[in-house]
């Protein structure tokens, strides 16, 4: 599988540390940034991630930031694109078998090393379980193509 990642500031370090359970795992990972611990703005790195995701069939994303909140928020902004923020591994099982998730969202300051490495074995080995939940998951697409509705 090839994994786009990328995080902000606040998510360096888990960022580098999921980089090398993948490559253990023997995906291809393709970094985005930052590279550094500098103040950067989560939106711009969500939205490199989703557009690689969108360009390459097969392949999913991680983003990181201090809570994933808003990376997962800036994600879901994108049509096609179905990001999960994911705080166990049952949550990332989930997220993959009835959600077909293509982007995981984690927090640096929200989970530990430990529970991050459960949480990226359960996303890795879920797959799409299909049948009653494409329906749901193609329901989930349309939303994006209503555009916004004001009350």
């Amino acid at each position: 599988m090839k994994y786009f990642i990328a995080a902000d500031h606040a998510g360096i370090e888990v960022k580098n540390f999921i980089k090398d359970l993948l490559t253990k795992k023997g995906h291809e990972i393709e970094d985005l940034g930052p590279f550094n611990t500098s103040r950067v703005d989560y939106p711009d790195y969500a939205s490199k991630v989703c557009t690689k995701v969108l360009e390459n069939n097969d392949s999913m994303g991680i983003l990181i930031c201090g809570s994933g909140i808003g990376m997962s928020m800036a994600a879901n902004k994108f049509d096609g694109i179905r990001a999960a923020l994911c705080h166990n591994e049952y949550s990332a099982t989930m997220a993959r078998q009835h959600n077909d998730a293509n982007i995981l969202c984690l927090g640096e300051r929200v989970s530990g090393q430990g529970m991050i490495e459960a949480i990226i074995d359960s996303w890795d080995k879920a797959k799409f379980e299909g049948g009653r939940h494409t329906q749901r998951v193609d329901k989930i697409n349309a939303l994006s193509k209503m555009g916004s509705c004001r009350v």
